[in-house]
């Protein structure tokens, strides 16, 4: 595998966007360059979808602050809200399979079209597969544009255990990442309950991370 400073791709614009690193890959990279072509959008919703842990929060975050968005999770979603929608340009909707309010979600999609703005809906699957009750929101779903973050390729996964490892302060040996690498699970979340318990494991026996402990854990 390549040495690190190989793997992620440290653009200068991304330090204006979010204070943490986002590790840029071919699994998200479709999903990060939607985010950088806003205003220039071809339509204006854009859904991306991807499992929990695949960066869509993150990605929500450095279009919160390039396009001063206001974000709503889905399950905060009432009609109290369409006040503050009025004063912002840019909506963000996190969880979106959380909001079961679906003639509040069409009042969102017209408030959009209506007011000029932009609307970026994160979620589990693309809503244009989500079996919705009312009608014309299931037809306004499917004229957005899609793209979704898929499961973690080598390079990614590298980026993730070692950032993961490092903010846990916790050493561990090149070859070690390369050996989870090839047998871990090729999911986001597997991977963080694999990093959780890692972690558990070095707090409570305050021992070096070594292939056996990583093979039991494993």
């Amino acid at each position: 595998m390549s040495e690190l400073n190989q793997l992620l791709l440290d653009f200068n614009y991304k330090t204006n966007f979010n204070e943490h690193d986002f590790y840029l890959s071919k699994s998200n990279f479709n999903a990060f360059n939607l985010i950088n072509r806003w205003p220039n959008w071809d339509k204006k919703i854009v859904n991306i979808s991807g499992e929990k842990f695949s960066g869509k929060s993150h990605l929500a975050n450095i279009f919160r602050i390039k396009s001063k968005a206001i974000l709503i999770k889905g399950n905060k979603i009432d009609n109290s809200i369409f006040k503050s929608l009025k004063l912002h340009e840019s909506i963000i909707i996190d969880d979106f399979e959380e909001c079961k309010e679906e003639k509040i979600l069409y009042s969102i999609f017209n408030l959009i079209d209506q007011d000029n703005k932009y609307l970026l809906i994160n979620s589990l699957n693309p809503i244009n597969e989500i079996k919705f009750k009312l009608p014309d929101l299931a037809s306004r779903s499917k004229n957005c544009l899609y793209t979704k973050i898929k499961n973690p390729d080598d390079e990614l996964l590298f980026a993730i255990i070692l950032k993961n490892f490092s903010d846990r302060q916790i050493k561990i040996e090149k070859k070690i990442i390369n050996f989870i690498i090839s047998r871990v699970d090729r999911s986001y979340r597997k991977i963080d309950e694999f990093i959780y318990k890692i972690d558990e494991y070095s707090l409570k026996k305050k021992k070096p991370i070594n292939l056996k402990i990583i093979k039991e854990i494993l």
